[in-house]
Parts: structure tokens; sequence; C-alpha cells
């Protein structure tokens, strides 16, 4: 799908100035906000789109002789099983954060009735985060990664059954089988029952006749791991990566439900190069003569050198655009451009004879 027009979208011309396209956005922005009766949260987004790019004069210069490729633009790279971009664990503090008393006071009074404690049926091991640091050309291109990350596995020994072998399990004597203890707490509405875990099964409802002598009845016990993970073409920098059931193990034989592992990624900067979405940016130098007279150079780009044109009378600071060789996108065979920069050297010494040729000139 084409996207629209940046300065269409503000309801600007291409001459607005910089106040003129602040006080467009500003009222568009209080017009189509998610939170306001008859609001758009994808035409806020779009709003704030066009303001990121045409507010900034580097982002807004390469807009108007690229348009959308010249800033990154890619709607199409919206991530791929396993992947999010920032944080994956959302959490509450966001504006649509949503809250269910009916888990709060099941958290102050627990459960009144039934068998069993409350989200037994959920339990399961603990996430992992670890961070990976990837090189820029490594982010770039992708790569198949493998590292050792030491955690909590299921016991070899017993199974993660808690139970050491030709043993088996027996009703827990403290709760007889419910995996669960009455107790009385005192609260602002006056003594009140309130169903607990057992303390001595762990909500299991059983006990090993004899725990297990490697893992001392805990279930797990802590091993190396070799990880692959694929790290895919075009991931930037602040992204994580999202392995289910790559994580920890749950302890006292309560799940065989592991928990995930979250890789965090960080990209290297590189010398050369610099890169915004799916674009990446990189200066060249050409002498006064090449510029005057036009030339062709050589350019360094991720994959390799490039042969580019430099027309005759190129001012210093002119972009110019090499199409498919930035960052690919996501889930797809295309890649962004590689926009070069020509700064133009202006000789500092200078031959009396040369000089002489110039002011001829």
């Amino acid at each position: 799908m084409n996207k629209r027009d940046y300065y269409d979208i503000l309801g600007v011309s291409k001459g607005a100035s910089d106040d003129e396209i602040k006080k467009a956005f500003r009222r568009l922005a209080v017009q189509h906000h998610p939170d306001k009766e008859g609001g758009s949260e994808e035409k806020f987004k779009e709003i704030n789109e066009a303001y990121d790019v045409l507010k900034d004069k580097t982002k807004r210069q390469r807009y108007d002789q690229f348009g959308h490729a010249g800033v990154g633009g890619d709607p199409g790279a919206g991530g791929f099983n396993g992947y999010s971009g920032g944080n994956p664990f959302g959490g509450f503090g966001g504006q649509n954060a949503n809250f269910d008393f009916g888990d709060i006071f099941g958290d102050i009074f627990g459960q009144f009735t039934g068998g069993g404690t409350r989200n037994q049926g959920q339990a399961r091991g603990r996430d992992v985060e670890v961070s990976l640091q990837l090189d820029f050309k490594e982010a770039v291109f992708g790569l198949e990664h493998e590292f050792h990350v030491t955690l909590d596995d299921i016991c070899s020994h017993c199974k993660g059954t808690t139970v050491e072998p030709g043993y088996e399990l027996k009703t827990c004597p403290t709760c007889k089988g419910s995996g669960q203890q009455v107790r009385t707490v005192n609260t602002i509405f006056g003594a009140i029952q309130q169903q607990v875990t057992c303390a001595t099964c762990h909500g299991r409802g059983k006990v090993p006749e004899k725990v297990c002598t490697v893992c001392r009845g805990s279930g797990v016990e802590r091993k190396s791991q070799a990880i692959k993970v694929k790290i895919p073409a075009g991931i930037d920098d602040g992204s994580t990566i999202r392995l289910a059931g790559r994580g920890e193990a749950a302890k006292d034989g309560r799940s065989n439900q592991k928990g995930d592992l979250y890789i965090h990624i960080s990209v290297k900067p590189d010398k050369k190069f610099t890169r915004e979405g799916d674009i990446i940016l990189s200066a060249v130098h050409v002498s006064m003569i090449d510029a005057a007279l036009g030339s062709e150079i050589d350019v360094d780009t991720v994959d390799g050198a490039v042969r580019m044109k430099v027309p005759a009378g190129t001012q210093s600071g002119t972009d110019f655009k090499l199409s498919g060789h930035g960052v690919p996108h996501l889930n797809s065979d295309k890649r962004g451009p590689h926009i070069v920069s020509v700064i133009v050297d202006t000789p500092t010494k200078l031959s009396r004879k040369q000089k002489q040729i110039l002011e001829e000139f």
C-alpha cells in the first residue's frame, strides 16, 4: 500500500515554515488523539510519523529529494514470530493498562471454595534474559549465533518429579492432599479465613516418599546449555528475540512448562556507516576539481565497493541514493537505500600558478 505524502497528512505546503508545520501538527494531534471522542489511533500515528520527519531539517531534505525511501519508510516491516522491538514484557503504566480488580481482591482474601490453589495450573518456570551484542554488518545481514547459558533445567535423575527413582509420591500429611491450608487473618473487615498454599507440599497435595538425592527435592538442577538462535537480517539495536520454552524449568515438580528466554540485542556503532530504519548513511570526500568537472568514484557499502557517478557541478552536502544497498526489511527480500553525502574538499594550500589559474577562471 502506497504511503500518503507527509505534507498532505499535515495539510501544509512543501514550502511551509517550521512554525507552520509545528502548529499544524499540534492542531491535528489534539483533534485525532485516541483518548478523545472520535479520535483515531491510526490517524494519530500517521500524524506523528509525518511530523517526526518534517520537523527534522536533515530528514526533511532527504524526504523532499527521495520521498519515503529517503527516510527509511518501511510500512511492511512489522516484525516476525518471536521478535519484538523494545520491551517484550509489557506491564502497567501505559495509557491503556487494564487492571483486574478480581485478581487484586483474590490476592488479598484468597479463594474460599474449591480444591487447589489459585492459578496452580498456570505454574511455569522462570523467564530468563540475556544480552547479545552484534557488529553492524551482522545486524544488517543476520546470522546464526550460538552461546551458552547456565539455568535451572529439569533434573536428569528424577525427571523433575522430586522423587528418588524407585520411590513414589504420597499424600501430603499437612493438607491431606488438598494443596491448601486455612489460616485466619485479621483485616479491616474483621477476622477472615483465608486459603493459602500448603507450606509442606507447595500446593501439589503430595510429597516424596524419599526426595531425589541429586536435586534434593527441587526437581531442577543447574545446567549449561548451548543455545542456537537465528538472528534475522535487518534486526535493529534495542530489539528483543523471544525463544518460547527455553527458559528455566519450574521447581518442586509443579509443572513441566518452562519459562521463555529473551535475548536483548545491541549493535556496535560502525566507523563508516550509520543507520536510520532501513537506510544506511555515509559520507565520501571528493576534490574540488572532481566536483566541478564530474567524475566516477568508488563508495564503500555493506556489500563492498560500488561505483558512483558524481555529476559535474556537484555541491558539497549533496546526497546520492544507492538503491538496494541499505538494510533488508524484516521478513522480506527488499532492502532500503544507501544514501551517500558528498563532501567537497576545498584546497587550503595553493601554488602561485594554481592561484593564477583559479583567478583567471
